[in-house]
This record gives C-alpha cells, sequence and structure tokens, in this order.
C-alpha cells in the first residue's frame, strides 16, 4: 500500500493544478446541487420491531389520515391568581385562539385543534385548560411559517391577562449550526499555528477539511429528500468530517514537512509523506468508517443512515487529504516551515534539543508500572459514576425552566397531574373479538384498575369498528420508573385480554416510543461492541501485525469510554458542575448517549492510535530496539497527536454551549472521551505497555504472518524500492 500511496501523492504533487481544479470543481457541483434541492426536513423516525411501532403502523392502517406520529403541541392557558378558565371573558379569548390555529398561517399542515370547554380540558379547580393541536406531519417536518403561527397564538390572550405557554414536539426546531463551529475552527487554527510556526503549513488543514467538509454536507442537503436523510444527518457529518478532515491532514503535512527536514526533495517527501503518514490516515478512516456504518447494527433507519452519511464524509476526508493535500504541498513548497525553520535547516541533525514527546517518553519508559497504575486507577475513579448511569429521552419536563415547553409541562402537571404529559395510547385491535364494543370495555375496566393509572379515556371504534383507541393517564411523570412499570404491566396483561376477549392490545404513544426506544439501544450495545471492536481488531492486527498492540488499544478505548460515561453522569445526571457546562436541569442520560460514544469515540480515537503506533512500528521494523522505537514514536507524532487531540477537542466542545441538552451532551461527552483516550490512554497507558513488552508486543504466529496480506503501512517496501540505507550502486540496481 505505501508504494501506491508514494505514486498516488508524488501524481497530485506533479499534477497539482489538474487535481486542485478537480476538487473545487466537485466542491462547486455539490454546492449547486444543494442550492437546487428542496429544504430538507426530518427523516421518518420509525423503530422496527417495537411493540410501540406496530401500533402507530396499524392506527395509519385503521384510521387513515389521523397522523397518528404526528407533530402535537399544547397551548396552554392560565388564569389570574382568583380568576377561573371559565369566567366569560377567559373563554372568549381561549376561543379566538382556537379559531386563529383553524383559520391562520399553517393550517394546512394542521389535522385537528379540540377546543377545551367541548372536549373537557379544564382542569378541576377551573384554573388551567388546554387546547390541543395535532398536525398531519412531524415536528421536524413543520413549515416555519406554522411554527410561529402557533408560538403568536396566544399573544392577544396574554394581553388579556392570561398566561400562555406552549408545549410539545411541534416546536421542535431543525438543529442551526451556531458559533460552536465557528469557535472550534478558530481553536483549531491557533493550534496549528502554534504546531506548525507557518501559516501555510497552518492554513492547510483548515483549508482541505472545509472543502471536505463542505463537499460532504452538500451532498447530504442534495440528497437528503431524495435518501430521506433529515436534517440531523448533516450536523452529525459536519461534527465528525471537520475533526477527521483537520486531523488527517495534520498528519500528511507533519510527515512531509519531517521529510523535509531530512534533506528530500518537495516532491519526494510529499510522496514518502503520503506513503507513509497516508498509509495511517486510510486505516485509521477505515476504523471510523466501521464505527459508522456499524450503526446499522441497532436497525433503527434514522441512525443508519445517519452513519452512512457521515461515514461517506469521512471517506471524502481520506480522499482530500491523499490528493488535495499533496497538491496543494506542492504550491506551498518549502513555506510549510516558518522563516525560522527554514534558517535552521542548515544545522547538524543533532543540534537540536530532545522535544517533549521524547523526554516523556523517555519517562514513562524509566517508570511504566507507575505511570501504568496512575492512568488506569485515575480513569477509574472517574468511571465510578457509571454504575449510577440512568438512560431516557428527554422530554418538555428536562428542558431549562426558563422554556415556554417547560413552562406549559409544569403548568399541565400542576393542574392535571405529572402523568398528563405523557399520556399511553393503548390500541384495542378487535378484528378478532365478537362483540367489539364490549372487548374495548373489558381492557378500558382492566387498565383502570392497574397501580399507577389516574385515569382512562376511552375511544370510539373506526369506521370499519375493529380498532379503538384507550387513552391512559399514568399518576407519575413520563420518564419515572412507575411509568415504564405501568406500560410493562399493561404489555404483561395483553395475552390474557386475547384469550378472554379476542383482542389484541398494543400501547404506543410518546412515552411507550421513548421506553422502546431505550430498550432497543440498551440491547443493541453489546452486539455494536462487540462487531465495531471485533473488525477494528482484525483491521489493527493487519496494519501493526501484532496481536497484543490491536488488543491493547481495544482496551485502552473501552477504559476512556466508561470514564467519559461516568464523566456524562457525573455532570448531566448527579449535576456536578452543571453550572459551569450551563446544565439548567439534569436527568437520566439521553438513551442512545452510550451507542453514540462508542461509535465515534471509536473510530476517531484509532486515530491516535494508528499514527503514533505505526511510526513506532516502523522504526521497530528498520532496526530499532523497542524502547527506542517508542521514543522515535513519541518524537514524531506525539507534537502532532496532541495538536490533533486539541483541536478534535475545540470542535466537540463548541456544541457544549448549545441551548439544546441533547446537543450539550453529546458535545461534552465526546469532548471529554477525546481527552481521556488521547492524554491518558495513548500518551500514558500505552507507552507504560509496550515498555513492559518489550519484543513480546510485536509478536505474531508464524502461521498467521504468513496468512494475513502485507500491507506495508510502515513503508519498508517502498524504503528498499527507494534504495534508503544502502550504497549509490546498490540504489542503481535497485533502480534498474
Amino acid at each position: 500500500m505505501a508504494t501506491f500511496l508514494y505514486k498516488l501523492g508524488r501524481f497530485a504533487f506533479r499534477r497539482r493544478p489538474f487535481v486542485a481544479l478537480a476538487w473545487i470543481a466537485l466542491l462547486v457541483l455539490a454546492g449547486v446541487g444543494a442550492a437546487s434541492a428542496s429544504t430538507a426536513t426530518s427523516s421518518s423516525f420509525s423503530i422496527p420491531g417495537t411493540e410501540a411501532q406496530k401500533a402507530f403502523d396499524l392506527l395509519d392502517q385503521r384510521f387513515p389520515g389521523a397522523a397518528a406520529d404526528g407533530a402535537t403541541a399544547r397551548v396552554v392557558f392560565k388564569a389570574p391568581e382568583g380568576e377561573r378558565m371559565t369566567d366569560a371573558g377567559h373563554r372568549s379569548e381561549v376561543e379566538k385562539v382556537v379559531e386563529g390555529l383553524k383559520s391562520g398561517a399553517g393550517a394546512e399542515q394542521i389535522a385537528s385543534v379540540v377546543d377545551p370547554y367541548a372536549g373537557k380540558a379544564v382542569s378541576r379547580d377551573g384554573t388551567t385548560a388546554y387546547t390541543q393541536v395535532s398536525y398531519k406531519v412531524s415536528g421536524m417536518e413543520l413549515t416555519e411559517e406554522a411554527r410561529e403561527a402557533l408560538v403568536e397564538a396566544g399573544d392577544e390572550a396574554r394581553a388579556a391577562g392570561l398566561t400562555v405557554e406552549i408545549g410539545g414536539d411541534a416546536l421542535q426546531a431543525v438543529p442551526e449550526t451556531g458559533s460552536g463551529e465557528i469557535i472550534g475552527v478558530a481553536v483549531a487554527a491557533i493550534v496549528l499555528v502554534i504546531t506548525f510556526g507557518s501559516l501555510v503549513a497552518a492554513g492547510l488543514p483548515l483549508l482541505t477539511a472545509l472543502i471536505g467538509v463542505g463537499i460532504g454536507v452538500s451532498a447530504i442537503t442534495a440528497l437528503a429528500n431524495v435518501l430521506d436523510l433529515g436534517s440531523t444527518t448533516s450536523t452529525l457529518a459536519m461534527m465528525i468530517g471537520l475533526a477527521v478532515g483537520i486531523d488527517y491532514a495534520l498528519f500528511i503535512v507533519s510527515r512531509y514537512r519531517a521529510e523535509l527536514a531530512e534533506g528530500r526533495e518537495p516532491e519526494d517527501a510529499a510522496g514518502r509523506a503520503v506513503g507513509t503518514a497516508g498509509s495511517a490516515v486510510v486505516f485509521a478512516g477505515l476504523t471510523v468508517v466501521i464505527a459508522l456504518v456499524g450503526l446499522a447494527v441497532v436497525n433503527i433507519p434514522m441512525l443508519t443512515k445517519m452513519g452512512f452519511a457521515a461515514a461517506g464524509t469521512v471517506v471524502i476526508a481520506v480522499l482530500v487529504a491523499l490528493t488535495l493535500v499533496p497538491a496543494l504541498l506542492g504550491f506551498a513548497g518549502k513555506k510549510v516551515f516558518g522563516r525560522k525553520a527554514r534558517k535552521r535547516q542548515g544545522r547538524a541533525a543533532g543540534a537540536d534539543k530532545p522535544n517533549m514527546g521524547t523526554r516523556w517518553a523517555r519517562f514513562v519508559l524509566r517508570r511504566p508500572i507507575a505511570v501504568l497504575i496512575t492512568a488506569v486507577v485515575g480513569l477509574g475513579v472517574v468511571a465510578v459514576p457509571a454504575a449510577s448511569l440512568e438512560m431516557g429521552l428527554p422530554d418538555d419536563g428536562s428542558q431549562p425552566v426558563s422554556t415556554t415547553q417547560r413552562k406549559a409541562y409544569d403548568l399541565l402537571s400542576d393542574g392535571f397531574g405529572p402523568g398528563f404529559n405523557g399520556p399511553l395510547m393503548v390500541v384495542v385491535d378487535v378484528e378478532g373479538a365478537e362483540r367489539p364494543k364490549d372487548a374495548v370495555d373489558r381492557v378500558t375496566g382492566i387498565v383502570k384498575d392497574m397501580d399507577g393509572v389516574a385515569a382512562t379515556v376511552p375511544g370510539q371504534l373506526n369506521e370499519a369498528g375493529d380498532t379503538s383507541v384507550v387513552t391512559v393517564v399514568p399518576k407519575d411523570r413520563p420518564s419515572s420508573e412507575a411509568t415504564e412499570e405501568l406500560v410493562h404491566s399493561i404489555r404483561d396483561a395483553g395475552p390474557g385480554i386475547t384469550s378472554d376477549t379476542g383482542a389484541e392490545v398494543l400501547v404506543t404513544g410518546s412515552t411507550a416510543m421513548n421506553i422502546d426506544f431505550s430498550q432497543k439501544m440498551n440491547d443493541a450495545l453489546l452486539p455494536y461492541l462487540a462487531l465495531v471492536v471485533g473488525l477494528a481488531f482484525l483491521l489493527l492486527m493487519l496494519v501493526f501485525r501484532s496481536i497484543l498492540v490491536p488488543l491493547k488499544a481495544a482496551l485502552g478505548f473501552l477504559l476512556s469510554v466508561v470514564a467519559a460515561l461516568g464523566a456524562v453522569v457525573a455532570v448531566f445526571q448527579w449535576g456536578w458542575l452543571a453550572d459551569v457546562m450551563g446544565v439548567e436541569q439534569t436527568g437520566p442520560v439521553m438513551s442512545m448517549m452510550p451507542i453514540f460514544m462508542v461509535g465515534v469515540v471509536f473510530g476517531l480515537a484509532m486515530d491516535y492510535e494508528v499514527f503514533l503506533v505505526t511510526r513506532m512500528r516502523e522504526a521497530y521494523v528498520h532496526g530499532e530496539r523497542p524502547g527506542q522505537a517508542v521514543v522515535t514514536g513519541f518524537q514524531h507524532g506525539a507534537r502532532v497527536v496532541t495538536a490533533a487531540a486539541v483541536i478534535m477537542m475545540a470542535v466537540f466542545a463548541g456544541f457544549i454551549g448549545s441551548s439544546e441538552s441533547m446537543v450539550k451532551m453529546i458535545g461534552f461527552g465526546l469532548a471529554i472521551a477525546v481527552f481521556f483516550d488521547a492524554f491518558v490512554v495513548r500518551m500514558a497507558v500505552v507507552p507504560a505497555v509496550l515498555a513492559l513488552l518489550g519484543e513480546k508486543a510485536w509478536w505474531l504466529p508464524r502461521w498467521l504472518d504468513k496468512a494475513l496480506p502485507n500491507v506495508d503501512v510502515e513503508g519498508e517496501q517502498l524504503r528498499k524500492e527507494l534504495g534508503d540505507g544502502v550504497s549509490e550502486g546498490e540504489r542503481e540496481l535497485v533502480r534498474a
């Protein structure tokens, strides 16, 4: 592989105008496609194989046009102190709001608006009322016009003295890229300038990463509606594509500078940089792609599409690093060095003092056991809160107290009970029942007598007379364990009801859907972890020609991920440092967080493993002793890996400033995981373990060595072909 990439790098260097124009043309083409495509909405959300999804599918079939899984909103009204919502003046204001929603802007997307007085949606004490608004489409598919009409619906009622708040998923807005990404890029630029001491060298990774991300995100935008990708897909692709794009280009530019420092001609240096560091980039990219594509194991179409789209952006980042970066290096030449560095190039090779990476590696080699124990125990302590991990999906009750969604949630809880914010939909399929109406009444009676039920509202049979929906209001809040137990109790009673009446009972609704989603994510975690780690282990074994090095990489990753989960629990569930992080409301950790963190962080963490350890492997193959090979790897790679990790942390940390709790949690989790993996595992655990293993680290059974293809990541075959380390006469024979 190194030989092929060497030739590719030299080709891109020589034909730099053509290569650069080709990428610019691709960027323009993708941009035109994105600009001409219709505005992206959200992808259709479904959870195949769950009871909640089966019930929604049945409702779509039996109640056509009802949009059972469409967005909903509740406009909540509260009367001033000492007054009631049934007063004539207040009633008149509410009716105006209802009529305004039915006939105002965005009304074409509304399926129904329920009058609170006709629908008995007034609290017992008369102080609170609400109108239920049901939409034909999901919250992410609502037009801005419809969303603004909903937000402004209660303005006149507020002016009349009523408290008006709005809750529900209809207010769920399309995530927008804000200042977080800009801050991340700015930090990346500063780190690159400090690392390279050259504006040209610092600008190259940023420029190429932005081009790659631009192509990837534009392609996703252009194909969003065709492939049902949804609006959130581009956010994930941008987050990951920007991080890996900068890192991969950083690896190539750093190696190019090292080759120039050894006296190579620019074209040869570019070829060697792509042949060696480029090999590491290819395999690092493959681990990220494996992790993202592996999300298909979860069997949730939305996550699968997000994973594939983000993986495509990573592939683009790899191709950009292998072709566009050497092409731009051709334009830059030796300007990748700062002026001071160019003046120092004539100095003798041993004149410079050992850098920080060299000194750190030598320190670890002298005290490997102490460093290893300190790192493992430290991560273990941070991981302790992970034992208390509680998972769920956020609802309006987890919103900041200043938002209208949270205020509406609290008003409904106070006026109607905490369970009112998450009613269950019990779908009764009476197609096989002899007496459909009696079967529905029987189900209603059984559910009404269950512990944890505050109220039941029997529904009418559909036109065909084969399906009904019983609304069940739990006593406890939607995200509580008591409500989850109630859902399981109703489902457990289903087989008995079927045998007695012939009716099939299915529980759905947003609360049940959240419970099923969390359960599905929990069930998929271990298979996903086994698949991703297993495939990556085989890949790393191919790269390093070793069994113990990939095993150490996988175990170190698991340690860093558990520690990161512990930090997430401490901040977002326990509330430690909540004020510092801007966490206004603690609660369960988002159910997709563990599997998402495993996938993304595993792929990204392997970047550092591959880049750092391949340099050690390269030095070892070229004749250095194991300990010295570790020092050489840190001498050339520690500074680059440190810069890459800081950049990646900056990109992810930029999302911590988001007002959306889910985005904030993802940004914090990924940033802290990269910190633990890069600075504790790769910088401390890896050299300590390699120092203790010595020669055994690179052991591979002979039969396995013969069976595995030689991908030549360390460039040994390339070195032979180029005649490195031989006399001029021998070099001529090689060339001949």
